[in-house]
Formats: structure tokens, C-alpha cells, sequence
């Protein structure tokens, strides 16, 4: 068994993954500019296109995956990979690659996707678990027969080939516990001296669409190139309290608060102040990332823009009211799943309160006493949700990462957090902004509307948690 699984390895990467490989056209002629040391990649890009792995048709948007592999196939020493799941098989392919011309390949996962799908039973799974089971088992029937072999099982199985190819592998319980909120990074850190970052994970989902809908184009996400050794250090201490002494050894892995804390680090990359902040922090502690994010949002002077996929901090709320107040204009897109979840903040600068389940309104709830227009969602395929977690301050100031704008991002899980002082790449996240906003539905939509017409019927207003 073992004999053949490398065979099949080999051939894997010799067919890179036998799976149609998406080619990227590249940029058009009126394309920005980007900083020397500094590149980033949208997969719902305008002006760029690519050959859908999926379906095999041309698609509009960047090709993260073929974007990452290209970088993975360029290290000499060492790649580092800690995200929150990785279900792609040619990603796989190539860190395999690299490891056989003796690079240095170490993979920390999320506790939730650690395990090998193809080795699990679907109907020992819950729901949502039996869900991404059936999406990779599709993903993996090359021959489209609609019957998954094992062989393609296997072929089709990031952790499984990893695995089988003897990739030091470990994710978040490896201190011993159940796991830490969410091990939420989404990083690589390359040959130490490349870092890439943003907010997709690396799966067909995050960033080419779902198996069996031709119309979906993958969650709404970003990646971050920045060629800086200094910065790579900074991400490879991260990893390194992660990783501990590796898979199996002493349970001296730190995930979580039991990491060391630190605050903000500040450095230059090309010459551009980049500061990094890795979360979480205890509440008390005001190094946490909510506070780093209340402190730029208050230097705007003219606009703020953000895409957000989860916006649940009512400090941040509490600051943007301040910024309205001082005659700062708020564009704000969200995904239209959470916008309307009762603990959302969208609701809130949309001047309404929506009870939970339990008829119960969170404490310190503070709604807008008059609500923007400009909140939107924008209209996605069925099953694409809006991942960013980006903001721009003054067309000058980005802000990014896997930090989702939650108080769980600040707390508990571990994430990254980006402030990157160029206006030159707050351009390229503007365009973004505005191609978004040319789709959405703006104010109270006739779903949000909906959903608080049953609660107002179902609850009166509410009763304030204690």
C-alpha cells in the first residue's frame, strides 16, 4: 500500500496534480503600479483572467493557487506554511516538490482540517463536516465519471499526499489541548525572506469556486506578496512558538494566549512602514489587535473603506460614529451571510437592532441613531461569501490580514494583522473596494428588512443581556 501511494505520489507531481492547471493572461495595459517589494493578487481581479480549474473556462480574477505554487517552486531552503486549511492537492504537489530538492517544508494547520478527508467515514461526521467531505470527494473525481476512486481520493487529498510524503505536519492540539480558538493565520513565510499573506485559505472554495456550481467563483479574497527579510523574521518567530519542537515531541507547541504577547512591530519594507500585529491578547492587555485598529481608524481625515466579512466589535462601531460625527465619509461592503446576523455591527451602523434566537439584545449594543446608506452587500454566486478583512484610510493606509473584525480575532485566535502605509498599494485595494460596491445592495435590504419584521413580531424589541 505504502509502495503505491508513492508511486502515486510521483506521478502527482509529475501530472501536477492531473488536474487542468489555471493559466493566468496577466495584467491589463492600464494596470497600477505597484510598490518595488510589495505585490498583490485579487481572485475576483477585473482586468485579469484565468483558466478556471473547475470548469475549464476563462474566468475573470487573478490565479491564486497557480500564484502560490509559482512561489513555492522558486525556494532554495525553507517554506513555511501555517493556515487554517489546505485542500488543495497541487499546493500539496509542490511543497512535496520542494521538500525531494531538499527544501525545508514544515505545514501547521487548523485542529478542524488536520485530518485526511479521504481517510474519514461521512457519516461519522456532523453537518457541516459531512458537507466538505462530499465537496472534496467531488473536487477529486478527475475523470468527472461521478465515482471517486480511492486512487483519486488520495490524488484529490492535500493532508493525505502531505502525509505520505513524510511533510512534518501538526495543527493546534499539539500542546496538548482540544485546540485554540481558531489557529486563523494564513500564512507562508519563503526561503526567509518572502512572506505571503491576506485572507484566503487554501482550498478550491476560498479561491476558485465550489464542485458542482459552475456559476460560483470562489469566496472573495486577497493575497499579499512582500519581499522583506526583517518581516520574515517576525513571521518565523510566530511560527516557531506554533510549531514548538515539531509533531510528537514534548507538547511545548504555544497556540492561543498561551503565546508570548508582544505589541505592534514596526519596520520598513522597500522603504514603506509596514506594522505587524500578532493576535490574541488577554482583554487587559491594550496591545490587542481591536485597539490597533480603533488607533488607525481615528487618523482618518477624509474616507475609510472597508470590506469585511465578519464585523462584530462594538468598539470599532463606537469609533467609526466619532469619524461620521467629524464629517468622515464610510463606505463599509460585507458579506451578506454575517451583515445581518444579530450580533453584526453592519446592523448597527445601519441604525437597527435584531434580537437573537433567544429574543435576547447584546449588552453595550449601540446602533447608529441615524443609519448610513452607505452599507452594502454585494451580490455574490450562490455560495461565495465576501472574505476580505481589509480596510483603506485616505486612499494611503491598508489594513489586512486574516483578522476578522471581532473581538475572537483580538482574543482568542491566532491571527495577522497588516497596517501598510502606501498609497500606491491602497490603489489596488480601492479598485477592489469599488468594484465591489458597483454590485451591492445598499441600506436595509429587502432580506435584512425581512429577518427584522419576523423578530419584531416574534420578540417586541428585544431584552438587553445583563
Amino acid at each position: 500500500m505504502l509502495q503505491s501511494r508513492l508511486g502515486l505520489i510521483a506521478s502527482l507531481l509529475l501530472c501536477g496534480g492531473c488536474s487542468q492547471a489555471g493559466s493566468v493572461v496577466g495584467h491589463g495595459p492600464a494596470d497600477l503600479a505597484l510598490p518595488d517589494q510589495i505585490d498583490v493578487v485579487f481572485n475576483h481581479h477585473a482586468t485579469s483572467r484565468y483558466r478556471s480549474p473547475l470548469t475549464g473556462s476563462w474566468r475573470n480574477g487573478d490565479d491564486l493557487e497557480q500564484w502560490l505554487i509559482t512561489a513555492i517552486n522558486t525556494a532554495n531552503e525553507e517554506v513555511l506554511v501555517a493556515v487554517q486549511e489546505l485542500s488543495l492537492s497541487r499546493i500539496a504537489a509542490a511543497l512535496i516538490a520542494a521538500q525531494q530538492r531538499g527544501v525545508h517544508v514544515a505545514v501547521l494547520l487548523e485542529n478542524n482540517y488536520s485530518p485526511a478527508w479521504s481517510e474519514q467515514r461521512p457519516s461519522g461526521l456532523n453537518e457541516r463536516d459531512r458537507q466538505r467531505w462530499h465537496q472534496l470527494n467531488r473536487l477529486a473525481d478527475s475523470d468527472g465519471d461521478g465515482s471517486t476512486s480511492p486512487e483519486e481520493a488520495f490524488r484529490g487529498d492535500a493532508v493525505a499526499l502531505l502525509r505520505a510524503a513524510h511533510i512534518p505536519l501538526l495543527d493546534d492540539t499539539e500542546d496538548g489541548s482540544s485546540g485554540s480558538g481558531l489557529m486563523h493565520h494564513k500564512f507562508l513565510v519563503i526561503d526567509q525572506t518572502t512572506v505571503i499573506t491576506g485572507s484566503a485559505n487554501l482550498t478550491s472554495s476560498g479561491l476558485h469556486g465550489d464542485a458542482g456550481r459552475p456559476s460560483s467563483r470562489g469566496n472573495v479574497n486577497h493575497l499579499l506578496r512582500l519581499n522583506s527579510s526583517e518581516l520574515a523574521a517576525l513571521f518565523r518567530q510566530e511560527f516557531a512558538q506554533m510549531w514548538g519542537d515539531g509533531p510528537g515531541g514534548k507538547q511545548d507547541s504555544r497556540f492561543g494566549l498561551q503565546k508570548a504577547g508582544g505589541g505592534v512591530r514596526r519596520l520598513q519594507v522597500g522603504g514603506i512602514p509596514v506594522e505587524v500585529l500578532f493576535s490574541p491578547h488577554p482583554k487587559r492587555d491594550r496591545n490587542h489587535g481591536l485597539n490597533l485598529l480603533t488607533r488607525q481608524l481615528k487618523t482618518a481625515k477624509k474616507r475609510i473603506d472597508l470590506a469585511l466579512f465578519v464585523f462584530s466589535a462594538q468598539q470599532l462601531t463606537n469609533v467609526l460614529r466619532e469619524q461620521i460625527e467629524q464629517g468622515v465619509t464610510i463606505r463599509l461592503v460585507a458579506d451578506p451571510g454575517f451583515a445581518s446576523r444579530p450580533f453584526s455591527e453592519v446592523l448597527d451602523l445601519l441604525g437597527v437592532t435584531l434580537p437573537d434566537h433567544a429574543c435576547k439584545v447584546e449588552a453595550g449594543n449601540h446602533p447608529l441613531e441615524q443609519g448610513l446608506n452607505a452599507i452594502g452587500t454585494p451580490r455574490l454566486a450562490r455560495g461565495d461569501k465576501l472574505h476580505h478583512k481589509f480596510a483603506v484610510i485616505d486612499n494611503k493606509t491598508v489594513i489586512t490580514g486574516s483578522f476578522n473584525w471581532s473581538p475572537s480575532a483580538a482574543h482568542i485566535n491566532d491571527e495577522t494583522l497588516l497596517v501598510i502605509h502606501s498609497p500606491q498599494l491602497a490603489q489596488h485595494f480601492t479598485r477592489e473596494m469599488d468594484r465591489l460596491w458597483d454590485t451591492a445592495e445598499l441600506g436595509i435590504t429587502p432580506h435584512i428588512q425581512r429577518k427584522l419584521d419576523r423578530q419584531k413580531i416574534r420578540c417586541g424589541d428585544g431584552v438587553t443581556r445583563g
